[in-house]
């Protein structure tokens, strides 16, 4: 029998992990990438021990999604491997707090390259196959920061607007195609990305509690395959 294969980019923290747990549960086969070999690695480890004796075959990629050619080594990747990839989860992205004109150069092209260009460059590479197949899934990680501005996280906000906007335009254009994109929208989850953002007692983290990573993981894996444009992750955030 062969199984189908998902590829998650951020698959060592967070929602990525989770997502790895539930494709390996599912049937899947594993295609993950994450700027840490070590932690792949341990995650691999960690899903093969929970799956036995139905374990899926993994790929590790190490790489890091804010080096330009980062995407075409990816996809070169899993050319060379003989991979058609069912699922793609473009999970990988990172938020910064500040004003604008003081941001760091350097972090705000790594965010809009992480956020936006990756996730476009990916959907760009592995749509084509899958429509000509008339069969595939794309879940990209959006927010609820999607539906308004944000000083002091403008980029952040912008973006995660770009990847609900874009992906709503793709669904429809692929609608009929046996192709779906889903675009899942949290609120605050507990992944740690607080803490990365320098957001600790950010009111977005004190007045809504956060989410666990493995509920909202469940349910935008549900939507994906229910073929949802958006899923959000709890009535508050509806």
């Amino acid at each position: 029998m062969i199984r189908p294969i998902a590829l998650i980019t951020g698959a060592t923290g967070g929602l990525g992990q989770e997502f790895a747990r539930i494709f390996a549960r599912e049937g899947y086969d594993l295609v993950l990438t994450a700027r840490s070999e070590k932690r792949l690695l341990e995650l691999r480890e960690e899903i093969r021990v929970a799956s036995e004796p139905n374990i899926p075959a993994f790929y590790i990629y190490p790489c890091d999604l804010a080096e330009d050619d980062a995407v075409e080594k990816i996809y070169g990747y899993t050319q060379e491997q003989g991979l058609t990839v069912d699922t793609l989860v473009n999970n990988a992205g990172f938020g910064d707090q500040g004003d604008f004109h003081l941001e760091d150069e350097g972090r705000m092209n790594a965010l809009l390259q992480v956020d936006i260009v990756a996730l476009v460059q990916l959907t760009r590479h592995y749509l084509p196959e899958m429509v000509a197949r008339q069969k595939g899934q794309i879940l990209n990680v959006a927010s609820v920061a999607a539906f308004g501005a944000g000083p002091h996280m403008s980029l952040y906000y912008a973006a995660k607007a770009f990847v609900r906007s874009f992906s709503e335009a793709i669904h429809e254009e692929v609608r009929g195609s046996g192709v779906t994109v889903t675009a899942v929208c949290p609120g605050p989850v507990d992944t740690g990305f607080e803490a990365a953002a320098g957001l600790e007692g950010s009111k977005m983290f004190t007045l809504f509690r956060p989410a666990k990573p493995d509920a909202v993981a469940e349910g935008a894996y549900r939507a994906l395959r229910r073929g949802k444009a958006l899923y959000y992750h709890g009535f508050g955030m509806r």
